[in-house]
């Protein structure tokens, strides 16, 4: 069976998230991941990590004025100086919370710019991210996130997309992060791209389809899915990034199965 993380920014969220980390532990998980951890500071977190006797396995870039619905910088011509900001800081995080992968948020596609300038700002800002992370030994993560339901605009909405642009960045540090949630509504055909990709995904994620609740709830067959998992040798973590039905203790049925 993989490793499973508990995302904390979908999971447990009847408690504040500085005690998430006791809950997810006291639940059986052994890593946790989240969107962002900037609101609090990293030596905290990793007090809370230590405590609970847990790994950081994964956070995002700082996405830019996510209030105001940004949802990352990386494709944005404009942007490319906060952006190197953001690498800043997501690396301090990264060296405090010995965390090995960081997300790379593409942001939303930006209006009067060319794609050809989209896409050569896009592999220079990861190229850029690769480097600087790679100096405390942690992994760009990109994902291809759903523009028809969850985040419209998205500039990487197409999994193909996604490792096509791993070719183009050419760093042995940066991985695709396949959320089989957003795969399935993206093109469906779960198992053949994790047959065909498995040397390139450096992190999976899941919920079921439709309502991004916990597997069982939805048309994808996770059973299958984890055992393909378990075949083909993938030794690293799968994130639980999802919407449990009702609460998280009761969404865990199909996890001790």
């Amino acid at each position: 069976m993989p490793k499973f993380a508990a995302n904390l920014s979908f999971l447990f969220s009847d408690v504040p998230f500085t005690e998430r980390f006791a809950k997810a532990a006291q639940a059986g998980f052994q890593g946790v991941e989240y969107l962002f951890p900037y609101e609090w500071p990293a030596h905290d977190i990793a007090e809370w990590l230590r405590d609970n006797d847990l790994e950081q396995v994964l956070f995002n870039l700082p996405p830019g004025d996510w209030a105001a619905g940004e949802r990352g910088l990386a494709c944005l011509p404009h942007r490319q100086g906060e952006f190197a900001e953001s690498v800043e800081q997501a690396l301090n995080y990264a060296m405090v919370l010995d965390c090995e992968r960081v997300h790379c948020m593409a942001g939303l596609r930006p209006a009067g710019y060319e794609e050809a300038e989209i896409e050569a700002t896009y592999i220079a800002n990861v190229q850029y991210a690769a480097d600087r992370l790679a100096t405390v030994g942690a992994t760009v993560m990109i994902e291809p996130i759903n523009s028809r339901i969850d985040m419209p605009g998205y500039w990487l909405d197409d999994v193909a997309k996604g490792f096509r642009l791993l070719e183009a960045v050419h760093r042995s540090n940066v991985k695709l992060q396949l959320d089989l949630y957003h795969a399935q509504i993206i093109q469906g055909d779960l198992a053949r791209t994790i047959e065909a990709h498995l040397g390139n995904i450096g992190h999976v994620q899941i919920a079921d389809n439709p309502g991004r609740h916990e597997p069982g709830t939805g048309e994808i067959h996770y059973p299958y899915l984890f055992e393909l998992l378990d075949r083909l040798g993938y030794a690293g973590w799968v994130g639980c990034e999802y919407k449990p039905l009702t609460t998280t203790e009761a969404s865990l049925g199909w996890m001790r199965k």
